[in-house]
């Protein structure tokens, strides 16, 4: 589905249905250097059991016209008019690794409009090491082989999403290095300018006062990029519901079902 956001496209996956803004309506929200992709099973799921939903690219990334936003707070204002595009007055706001501290952002700017907020690989502060920062800036791809490196938990081939024999570590660095490739051709270093917005945000206290919907954490038991503990003072302010599943940082594609469980757990108050 293609939308004009501040006068430029921008793209979000609606789980294989047509989008209804009349249904309740989901809005996932990807990580650094990911897109919409990293979410096709839960959307896709959830647009087949009654609901709305919008896996966005956000600005810079895939389909989604440039140039990436470098704040967080910018990003969370460009969600909620992308929530004013499509028509959707409240959603539930979803969001993994940096997309949760957008998802925070957005719905502490617009409590009114947050149904429930979701947080998956979650941390704050989410800082990044001056090392991975400078490697994300100089060396790309010695920064994603990193990251992939700390993402999924296990070198060993396991069922996962999408199917069992799939080499996790491959398909992720794969997915970064188009990501990475497309806005390149822009002349932005992408990885660097969504690190540093992560590593910059501030705003989790201020945002927290504001919210007023149920929230929660989905945390890889096994994270190494933003470890569980790191998000016990998060929880804390959210008075949130933490949900722990046995993975790393990629959650979503290590452990589909359980991450499933714990988002329908949730809808269910």
């Amino acid at each position: 589905m293609k939308l004009l956001v501040d006068g430029r496209q921008a793209y979000a996956y609606t789980g294989g249905k047509p989008f209804d803004p009349a249904l309740p309506c989901i809005v996932f929200v990807h990580g650094a250097l990911n897109d919409h992709s990293v979410f096709t099973l839960l959307a896709r799921w959830f647009a087949n059991h009654g609901h709305a939903v919008l896996a966005v690219d956000l600005p810079g990334h895939r389909r989604s016209e440039g140039p990436p936003l470098a704040s967080v707070e910018a990003m969370a204002e460009w969600l909620l008019q992308l929530l004013d595009a499509a028509g959707v007055q409240r959603a539930v706001l979803a969001g993994h690794s940096m997309g949760s501290l957008i998802a925070l952002e957005a719905a502490g700017r617009a409590p009114e409009r947050a149904v429930q907020l979701w947080m998956l690989g979650t941390a704050y502060p989410m800082k990044v090491s001056p090392a991975l920062l400078q490697a994300s800036l100089e060396r790309p791809l010695e920064a994603i082989d990193m990251v992939v490196g700390w993402s999924i938990s296990s070198l060993a081939t396991k069922p996962s999403y999408p199917g069992p024999g799939v080499w996790l570590h491959g398909s992720y660095r794969a997915l970064l290095r188009q990501v990475l490739q497309g806005e390149a051709a822009g002349g932005r270093p992408l990885f660097h300018i969504d690190f540093s917005a992560c590593s910059a945000y501030a705003g989790a206290e201020a945002a927290a006062a504001r919210i007023t919907c149920p929230v929660h954490l989905v945390l890889g038991a096994a994270d190494l990029m933003t470890q569980p503990r790191a998000a016990t003072g998060l929880a804390q302010m959210l008075k949130a519901t933490v949900h722990s599943v046995p993975a790393g940082h990629s959650l979503m594609a290590e452990v589909p079902d359980a991450v499933l469980a714990a988002l329908r757990l949730a809808l269910r108050g």
